[in-house]
């Protein structure tokens, strides 16, 4: 990829189109095809584009166009990528959806990002149009395999640019993550954040050097996150390579598949590869072709275990939805470090400042919360456009000209940087943000529940789970029994009203919560009763409750 005249994703699409027509583009595994119960096989670049183009047309003569967003619900099928690029083509957006959401949390998300359509899967239809309803606005939800309705009357709620950057700095997406004050916040995504992640990632080297001979990727993850959609997605259209997106991370299956879909570099978690070292080993697992894995999160007592055991190197990263490829950090240099939470050298380009709680910079060692902008005339070059409709949230985010990113590391004197920890009120389950405020609000609303209090605690394979301390209604002979009974009925009602990973895996019962004088939950006070819960008899685990729905 060059630095060219491309100003939307389409753009590179076509190119990668007019260049490679029957490469394939993406790849669906028999497996993750049952699941779906879609074709297997390979899409090539030039019938991707006949699909596209029929997709475009469809939207244009239904009276679709610029400033409009269309919402989907697919899961990790092919079709989400060809249904953004048509979009992308017409002006529109998408807004992807967590098929792990359910009732309050798709209402909030719906009625917040304002979309003129929503397509989604048959199974889930009558569910996303319950929410449609419940927010108030006259929005059709569809699947993918009727007529396209006109759009809602008032669509065209997005932003659109008439300045001399064209298409690139208009909005391509908007991702929903996780916020730390409650309700997940929309970050608006340009043309120009997907294609400077393009440009990062063709253009890095060192232990991660793509090329445009044919590469191919796998990746677990979920295309409504940015790893797969941005970093996967736009690595393999720059360099006119094939991805293979599974359903899920299919821990016993995961290296037959790896080399059934012939790939060269793969995308994980670190949840990914606690799961893989703890599996018995088998020929299958150096039966490939990977030259680098790249994610975040390997918990460094297993990193070189890890390479060596399956033979290739694990290059870990540092972003944010936020930070795009406007601010990323990696391992990728060939003196990297391994099995210490090294997250690379400060990259050209790129300003960083480490910050204490006074706010001033820490000395070399101390950790600090990592403050990042781009050096030159934009600071913000790369980034996220926006919070959608949270002008304060964003401005708040940039206090200072830096942007902050809540994460605690710190610095070494040979200028690699360490990640320490979280500054942010933040569970992180299985690679999932969880803002312990959200679910918090979610259980309050169950009628046995006067007060919620969410806290992390340790989970060997899931790096956190959700502990919920809850103080219960008393209201004479309708006052709950405290229990298992009451702990399991919970669970149950919560995982209709939140994504299954959100629900607490230990609930305790407790007479009173930790306090602020100004009624606030001290949280370093909650984490710590939550740990001497987890020894008490009394506490209940839910945790076996806690399974992805079927969409």
């Amino acid at each position: 990829m060059t630095e060219t005249d491309h100003q939307r994703v389409y753009d590179l699409f076509a190119a990668s189109v007019a260049q490679y027509p029957s490469r394939p583009m993406l790849n669906v595994l028999p497996a993750t095809a049952e699941i779906y119960d879609i074709a297997p096989g390979e899409i090539t670049y030039g019938t991707a584009e006949q699909a596209v183009s029929i997709w475009a047309d469809r939207f244009t003569l239904a009276g679709y166009g610029p400033g409009m967003r269309v919402a989907l619900l697919l899961e990790n099928r092919p079709v989400f990528f060809l249904i953004w690029l048509a979009l992308n083509r017409i002006g529109a957006s998408v807004v992807p959806i967590n098929p792990d959401l359910r009732a309050a949390e798709l209402e909030y998300l719906l009625s917040h990002a304002e979309p003129a359509l929503v397509i989604t899967l048959t199974g889930r239809r009558a569910e996303l149009q319950l929410a449609a309803e419940a927010s108030g606005l006259a929005l059709p939800v569809i699947t993918l395999t009727v007529d396209l309705p006109a759009p809602r009357p008032g669509a065209a709620v997005a932003h659109c640019n008439t300045s001399g950057d064209g298409a690139a700095s208009q909005e391509a997406a908007v991702l929903y993550t996780s916020g730390t004050t409650g309700q997940p916040k929309g970050c608006v995504l340009t043309n120009d954040y997907f294609l400077q992640v393009a440009r990062w990632y063709a253009g890095l080297g060192g232990i991660v050097s793509l090329t445009t001979t044919g590469e191919r990727m796998i990746t677990p993850l979920p295309i409504f996150h940015m790893n797969a959609m941005a970093y996967s997605f736009m690595a393999m259209l720059a360099t006119g390579g094939c991805l293979t997106v599974l359903d899920r991370f299919h821990p016993r299956s995961w290296w037959q598949d790896v080399k059934d879909s012939g790939a060269t570099c793969l995308h994980y978690l670190g949840v990914m590869p606690s799961m893989l070292m703890g599996l018995e080993p088998s020929a299958a697992e150096r039966s490939h072709s990977v030259r680098f894995g790249f994610g975040a999160g390997v918990d460094p007592k297993l990193h070189a275990a890890f390479e060596t055991r399956f033979g290739f190197p694990l290059m870990e990263a540092w972003a944010m939805t936020e930070t795009g490829a406007g601010a990323v950090i990696s391992n990728h240099e060939t003196d990297r470090l391994i099995g210490c939470s090294a997250l690379g050298r400060v990259p050209a380009g790129l300003e960083v400042l480490l910050q204490g709680e006074d706010g001033q910079p820490v000395p070399t060692g101390t950790p600090g919360e990592l403050l990042v902008r781009r050096k030159g005339a934009d600071p913000r070059a790369g980034f996220f456009q926006s919070y959608y409709k949270n002008a304060n949230a964003t401005d708040e985010a940039w206090a200072g000209g830096w942007f902050h990113t809540g994460d605690v590391v710190r610095a070494d004197a040979a200028g690699f940087l360490f990640f320490v920890d979280r500054k942010k009120n933040v569970i992180r389950r299985s690679g999932e943000n969880i803002a312990a405020v959200e679910v918090e609000s979610i259980l309050m609303r169950h009628p046995a529940v006067k007060a919620a209090a969410v806290a992390p605690v340790p989970d060997a394979i899931r790096g956190d789970e959700v502990f919920a301390c809850l103080t219960l209604v008393s209201e004479g002979e309708n006052s709950p029994n405290a229990g298992p009974e009451l702990a399991e009925e919970i669970s149950r009602w919560a995982l209709d009203q939140m994504a299954y990973y959100k629900v607490p895996g230990h609930i305790a019962f407790v007479q009173k919560l930790p306090l602020t004088a100004t009624q606030k939950i001290q949280r370093a006070a909650l984490k710590t009763l939550a740990a001497e819960l987890m020894t008490d008899p009394a506490t209940v685990s839910v945790a076996h409750l806690k399974k992805r729905q079927v969409a």
